[in-house]
């Protein structure tokens, strides 16, 4: 976490964040953890699924922080809903389960992490940062576990023009992939290529071009299903 400034970060500078939990004082507590650094403002809360999307479609946040657990058991099933009507918006899922059954449904239903109600709290702000990034926050086995299903299942219709956007690639931006491949953040990318985090950005705004995805995850499973990169055993 950040050291308190005496300033608090421009509006425009924060992560706008709804918070949706069937439980009021734990969303109380969740405004009051994440909220802390000054980084994240809450614009939203939601405490029935017809509430969150509601609160959604109005604010357009830049991230959902869902219990997946609450709302009478329908939290799972009310992602795809938000993403409907947010399609900008980027979810972040707590959860006290450990089954990967659900986890899979919940990133084939568009969900970028989970976060364990385990976990130490500055994760859960760790994660909200990472995914309006563009990151992802999951375990590396559910990574790999969902995207290489997802990969197998995926059939492009349009191989020969991924074929082209493939060739397209430097060397480095190749390198670039298969490090984020791995799970590297930018600057794991950067010390592993000896170039600066700048440079890393540059990079993977020209991959995202070539290839035409739009965020971390798209890449990943485009690496792995052409190959570009190994998928994490």
């Amino acid at each position: 976490m950040r050291a308190h400034l005496s300033q608090a970060p421009d509006a425009a500078e924060q992560i706008r964040v709804v918070l949706v939990d069937g439980q009021q004082l734990t969303r109380a507590g969740l405004r009051y953890l994440v909220t802390s650094t000054g980084d994240i403002a809450v614009v939203g809360e939601a405490g029935t699924f017809e509430e969150a999307v509601a609160v959604v479609q109005r604010e357009q946040p830049d991230l959902v922080l869902l219990d997946m657990d609450s709302l009478a058991g329908r939290g799972l099933h009310l992602i795809s809903n938000l993403l409907d009507v947010s399609p900008a918006s980027r979810v972040l899922g707590i959860t006290s389960s450990g089954d990967k059954g659900m986890h899979r449904q919940a990133v084939r239903l568009g969900i970028m992490g989970i976060v364990q109600r385990c976990q130490p709290p500055r994760d859960l702000v760790r994660a909200i940062e990472k995914i309006k990034a563009g990151e992802v926050w999951l375990d590396r086995s559910l990574t790999a576990s969902v995207l290489g299903e997802m990969s197998r299942r995926q059939v492009s219709g349009a191989i020969n023009e991924e074929s082209r956007a493939i060739e397209s690639l430097t060397g480095r931006e190749r390198e670039v992939i298969a490090a984020v491949g791995e799970g590297l953040n930018n600057k794991g990318i950067a010390g592993r290529l000896f170039i600066s985090e700048v440079t890393v950005r540059h990079h993977l705004t020209s991959i995202y071009s070539k290839l035409n995805v739009s965020s971390r995850l798209e890449l990943i499973i485009f690496a792995y299903r052409h190959g570009l990169a190994q998928i994490p055993r």
